[in-house]
């Protein structure tokens, strides 16, 4: 069976630009041909499936340019204290690690799908959408605070941590996972046993741990807004300093 020569009025010459322009281009240019192929093409039994095959081969080269050309992404997954709660969101440690990774010549883009209140379980119920929707090289998981603030037992929150640790590298992400300590009238032996989760859960899924992400701001009242658990926008590079200690190597 002999294959039309114009190959559904798409020329090779236009095939080919495709994969020059940007994603845009070449979407507009897909439209333009398809304009033209329906108002002078003739409709014989090739053109058509000649044309929608072109016009498939032409949508995914647009696709695939895309996502050649788009950054790395860190997804950080936390609760208030990540959603630069009381705080302009530009303050927040997260904006300010995105501004340290340009200045150091790191091409990562940051999403920050953090939402105040949220405990291991709300994190664990958005966490695979997430995935699918950002698709990301490493996933910083800030959570877990909410639950000992709620009472929540410690096994919970240690069964939620390492389920979003292990969902997160199944997708092929690298992990980064925080720890916090609660305020110290929860009574040690309640306090000890949810701090220990942290540990406990970076252990098991063999992921690097920042050990108390608020150190250098917790005992600092100026450094704590009123209600004594959210620091300040003064507090938020030491932070982001505790951070970076451990996602740096993670970066490489």
């Amino acid at each position: 069976m002999e294959l039309p020569k114009s190959m559904g009025c798409l020329s090779a010459q236009d095939f080919s630009l495709c994969f020059k322009m940007t994603p845009i281009q070449s979407v507009l240019r897909a439209l333009t041909r398809t304009s033209r192929l329906l108002s002078t093409c003739p409709m014989t039994k090739y053109s058509l499936p000649w044309f929608a095959l072109i016009t498939l081969i032409v949508a995914y080269a647009g696709l695939w340019q895309a996502a050649a050309a788009a950054p790395p992404t860190i997804l950080v997954m936390g609760d208030s204290l990540s959603a630069a709660y009381g705080i302009a969101t530009e303050d927040g440690w997260v904006s300010l690690l995105e501004r340290r990774l340009v200045e150091r010549g790191y091409d990562y883009r940051v999403v920050n799908a953090s939402v105040s209140g949220e405990t291991s379980s709300g994190g664990l119920a958005r966490l695979p959408h997430a995935l699918e929707e950002y698709e990301p090289q490493i996933v910083v998981i800030e959570l877990g605070a909410n639950d000992g603030l709620r009472g929540i037992h410690p096994d919970h929150t240690h069964h939620n941590l390492t389920r979003l640790i292990k969902l997160s590298q199944d997708h092929g992400a690298k992990v980064l996972l925080t720890g916090v300590r609660l305020p110290s009238n929860y009574g040690d032996a309640f306090r000890q046993l949810h701090y220990a989760v942290y540990s406990s859960a970076a252990e098991q899924t063999g992921v690097p741990l920042v050990p108390f992400l608020l150190a250098g701001a917790v005992k600092d009242p100026a450094l704590m807004q009123e209600d004594g658990l959210h620091p300040t926008a003064e507090a938020q590079p030491l932070i982001l300093d505790n951070v970076w200690a451990k996602l740096r190597p993670v970066l490489d």
